[in-house]
C-alpha cells in the first residue's frame, strides 16, 4: 500500500487536478469527507489528510510514504533528509518581510535597530534575518500577521504573500523577498527504496501530470 499524505485548502484544490492527470481518484471528495483516510480507484494508493504544517512530519516518519508540502512549510521543517523529486508549481507565491507604509525599514536595519517581528515561520526568519546580521526579536503567531504591526505588537512581519491586496488594505507593504514558494512532492527515502517499484512510476505520472 502506497499513501500520499494531503493538506485541505489551496494545495488539494490546485493538487487536485494533477491527481486526475495521474491517473489518481479518491472514491470520496476530499473537500467534503469526513474522512482522514481515503481510498482511491487504485487498490495500492490511499490518500491521508493532514494539517499542511504536518505533511512533512508524516512523510519523514514513513506514516505516509509521499506527501505534497509547500516549500515555506518544508523550510521550516528543515526536510531532513526528505526526497524532493518534483516542483509541482502549484500554491505559488512569496515569502515577503512587509512593514507598516510609514516604517523606515532601511533606516531602522542601517542604525542597528532591534526590529521585532511576527511570524510563523520562526527558523526560516531567524535564518534570514541573521544572514544580514539583523538583530530581531521574533514573535510567534499563527494568524491575521497583518494585525501586529497595527496594534504595536512588531515592526515587521514574515509572511506569505499572494496578489498582496491583503497588505495593501492594512497599509502594509513589502520590503524584501525572502524565497518563492511553490508546492513540491516529497517522498520517503525508505519508502522510495522499498516501494521504488511502486512509487516511480506514480512520480512519472506526476511529472507528466505537471508539464501537462
Amino acid at each position: 500500500m502506497i499513501t500520499l499524505a494531503l493538506a485541505k485548502g489551496r494545495i488539494l484544490e490546485e493538487t487536485a487536478p494533477l491527481l486526475e492527470r495521474a491517473g489518481v481518484r479518491a472514491i470520496d471528495d476530499p473537500e467534503s469527507s469526513r474522512k482522514l483516510i481515503l481510498a482511491t480507484q487504485r487498490p495500492d494508493l490511499r490518500l491521508l489528510v493532514v494539517r499542511a504544517a504536518d505533511v512533512a512530519t508524516y512523510v519523514q516518519y514513513g506514516a505516509a510514504d509521499l506527501g505534497v508540502a509547500g516549500r515555506d512549510l518544508l523550510a521550516e521543517h528543515g526536510g531532513q533528509g526528505l526526497y524532493q523529486p518534483l516542483d509541482l508549481g502549484i500554491a505559488k507565491c512569496r515569502m515577503v518581510v512587509a512593514v507598516p507604509e510609514g516604517f523606515d525599514y532601511a533606516a531602522a536595519v542601517k542604525q542597528g535597530a532591534r526590529l521585532r517581528v511576527a511570524t510563523k515561520y520562526i527558523g526560516t526568519a531567524r535564518e534570514h534575518f541573521a544572514a544580514k546580521g539583523v538583530h530581531v526579536d521574533l514573535i510567534r503567531l499563527y494568524g491575521s500577521m497583518e494585525l501586529a504591526p497595527l496594534v504595536g505588537l512588531a515592526d515587521a512581519i514574515v509572511d506569505l504573500v499572494d496578489t498582496g491586496n491583503t497588505l495593501k488594505a492594512n497599509k502594509l507593504r513589502v520590503v524584501e523577498d525572502i524565497m518563492p514558494v511553490s508546492s513540491r512532492l516529497i517522498v520517503n527515502p525508505a519508502s522510495m527504496k522499498l516501494k521504488r517499484d511502486a512509487i516511480a512510476p506514480l512520480i512519472d505520472a506526476f511529472a507528466k501530470a505537471v508539464r501537462g
